[in-house]
Parts: C-alpha cells; structure tokens; sequence
C-alpha cells in the first residue's frame, strides 16, 4: 500500500529535482568559467571570448544554456548584446566549491608526503 504523498515531501522532491537540474547547469567547466568572468559586472559575448579564448560557438551555446536555467540576464544595448549573472549568490557556492577543492589537494598532498 502507498501513502499519498504529503505537503512536505512534495516539496523536498521539488527541491531535490531544483538542485540535480542547477548542478547541471554549473555542470560544464566553460559555464562556470563565464560565470566566474561575470563577478565583477556585465560582459558582451565579445568580451567573454577574448577574456576565455574560446570560439563564439562555444560561448554563445554555454550562454544560451545559462540563459535557459535563468542563471544569467541579458540586455541589448545597441548591437551588442551584455549578461549579467542573475544571482550573485552563485559566487558564493562557487567560492564554497573552490574551498573544498583546496581542502582536497591539502588531503591529496598529505598522503603524498606520507609515502
């Protein structure tokens, strides 16, 4: 016999499945690398292509795919076409995510020096 779902774990489910599909979302290195040229202010797609030195394709794609999951705002000014990071919050879990990766390599150079 199954229970109906309840309220809350409707609402956990819902969030679970917010954060698989925001996960995939930051998923690509190239998309975190755009968002982490995002910190200090609104960039074209001209200028994220220089600063990354990636093909317009490949910057225009991981754009759109940002876009989509709502991480970034675009406005056009003129021809050019400028984004912005929607949440500045994302900084802080990629600032989070860098911590842990630092806290790995101390582990990782731990172990090296123990053998």
């Amino acid at each position: 016999m199954t229970r109906p779902p309840t309220s809350k774990r409707v609402l956990r489910e819902k969030l679970a499945l917010f954060k698989a599909e925001f996960f995939k979302a930051l998923a690509n290195p190239l998309r975190i690398r755009i968002l982490d040229e995002l910190r200090d202010g609104e960039l074209t797609v001209s200028e994220i292509k220089e600063r990354l030195e990636v093909e317009f394709p490949h910057v225009s794609q991981q754009l759109a795919v940002l876009r989509s999951k709502n991480l970034l705002t675009a406005r056009k000014q003129g021809n050019n076409i400028y984004y912005a990071c929607n949440d500045p919050t994302i900084f802080e879990l990629l600032d989070v995510a860098k911590k842990i990766f630092n806290n790995h390599l101390v582990d990782l150079q731990a172990t090296l020096r123990q053998l």
